[in-house]
């Protein structure tokens, strides 16, 4: 990657017009041809950019642009457009490339997955009188997160990092399918999420379906009850 702090102007033609007028701006270089204009405020969003795949030029300026104090032109142009992106650099500050190397992608805490696993090993969780009997049980329309033996009958249960309706109706259509089954019959449902919509709490319990919300800290042991104020 290679990052320039230049004074530079940008102008962006194509599908849009856009202009960014002369000013001091962090440009990144990316190895996979995206170019990426950058200022010191408005959080991780560039002021503009080039998406791959693009090619970049660097020439000299004209005699106008010369005039003007511009030192180099940089014209970035993609592949399966007539995007442009060209930029009049007039003072570059800092210059280096940089070799990051394989990135191994984005790893993400407390997604579903997490949650499936942390309730399965904590299932009493559900209440008192619950075991488990297996992840991912399958049905015709898709596994159900996790199924359970409770103090009536078997239990499904759908969960969400938020819950909302399409969950409840996800479950609703599981529970139809397993309560078919005479081995399974009846089938208890339960939602189960770190945070429950009021419209998706009001049509599971209109549905029979119990609503559990977990506090995904306290199930991985990182809660600190002693820090909390309530």
């Amino acid at each position: 990657m290679r990052l320039v702090i230049a004074t530079c102007s940008v102008n962006y033609s194509g599908r849009l017009n856009a202009q960014l007028p002369m000013a001091k701006r962090l440009l990144m270089v990316k190895a996979d041809g995206g170019v990426l204009i950058h200022s010191d405020g408005g959080s991780y969003k560039p002021l503009n950019w080039m998406s791959p795949p693009a090619r970049m030029k660097v020439s000299e300026p004209d005699e106008q642009q010369s005039e003007a104090g511009i030192t180099e032109v940089w014209t970035v142009s993609a592949e399966k457009s007539d995007d442009t992106l060209r930029i009049l650099i007039a003072e570059v500050e800092h210059d280096s490339s940089h070799e990051l190397g394989v990135d191994p992608g984005l790893i993400k805490d407390g997604v579903e997955s997490d949650l499936q696993r942390l309730l399965a090993e904590q299932i009493e969780r559900l209440g008192d009188g619950h075991s488990l009997i297996r992840r991912e049980h399958p049905t015709p329309i898709g596994p159900v997160d996790i199924l359970a033996k409770g103090p009536s009958g078997h239990v499904a249960v759908e969960l969400k990092r938020r819950g909302d309706i399409d969950g409840v109706e996800q479950l609703t259509r599981y529970l139809d399918l397993l309560n078919r089954d005479p081995l399974l019959a009846p089938v208890e449902g339960i939602f189960a999420a770190q945070q429950i919509k009021p419209q998706a709490r009001t049509l599971a319990e209109d549905r029979g379906i119990r609503c559990v919300v977990l506090d995904y800290d306290e199930m991985r042991g990182v809660d600190d009850a002693e820090s909390r104020l309530f």
